[in-house]
């Protein structure tokens, strides 16, 4: 039987705690939701199931070569999954979460994931969005990616997510529109600079007023070797 998609109005809040609940479920079964971050709406599955993973990256037509980042609900959790974190990138992660900052650091060798060709690396954020950290405190860490299919642009309302997704995906959480256009900034901790490896919704001004050693990826091409 063909699956049928579900959308819940999560701006009302007499169904925002069904929403998350249902999403919650499908999440459990491996299957994947659409959920509302506070950049664009993000694609998500059970970080720790690796047939979970291999259906968002189906969904959006990515291979195992395009690894989805993962999202937190609190910012300890980032030692769980993470070792080595140094500390430039703790006081990223103390002035930019919740926020629009992933961090690559080096993955916990003892977790059971496989997020695909992540070369040891894991990338964390903890989003802005409360109905986000609230699905992410029920189910733990999600592995999540911009909801659209590949190469087009990023989803800022569901509609937009239901067009490019439709049926692969089990549960839409639909919380309006978001007005932010660009995902995610991207730092590499996992280098010495640390760098910018996708320009974002986070500034580098205001990222390096925080930690001046990062660099743009311009920089960091251009810098000695």
């Amino acid at each position: 039987m063909a699956r049928v998609s579900r959308t819940v109005d999560c701006m009302d809040p007499a169904s925002r705690a069904q929403g998350i609940a249902q999403a919650q479920d499908a999440l459990s079964r491996g299957e994947v939701v659409v959920l509302p971050t506070d950049t664009v709406y993000g694609i998500g599955a059970d970080a720790f199931s690796p047939q979970a993973v291999a259906v968002l990256l189906a969904a959006k037509g990515r291979s195992r070569t395009m690894p989805p980042p993962v999202l937190i609900g609190r910012a300890e959790v980032m030692d769980a999954l993470a070792i080595d974190v140094p500390d430039h990138a703790r006081r990223l992660a103390e002035a930019f979460w919740p926020g629009a900052m992933t961090l690559i650091l080096q993955a916990q060798p003892s977790l059971h994931w496989d997020l695909g060709e992540t070369h040891g690396t894991v990338a964390l954020r903890m989003p802005a969005d409360e109905l986000a950290l609230d699905l992410l405190n029920a189910t733990g860490p999600l592995a999540v990616s911009s909801a659209n299919r590949t190469g087009m642009d990023a989803a800022t309302t569901i509609h937009q997510a239901q067009q490019m997704l439709a049926e692969s995906v089990s549960v839409y959480l639909d919380d309006g529109e978001r007005s932010a256009s660009a995902a995610s900034t991207i730092i590499d901790a996992t280098v010495t600079p640390p760098r910018v490896v996708r320009a974002g919704a986070l500034p580098l001004a205001e990222i390096q007023a925080i930690e001046p050693s990062v660099l743009s990826d311009a920089e960091a091409s251009d810098s000695p070797s």
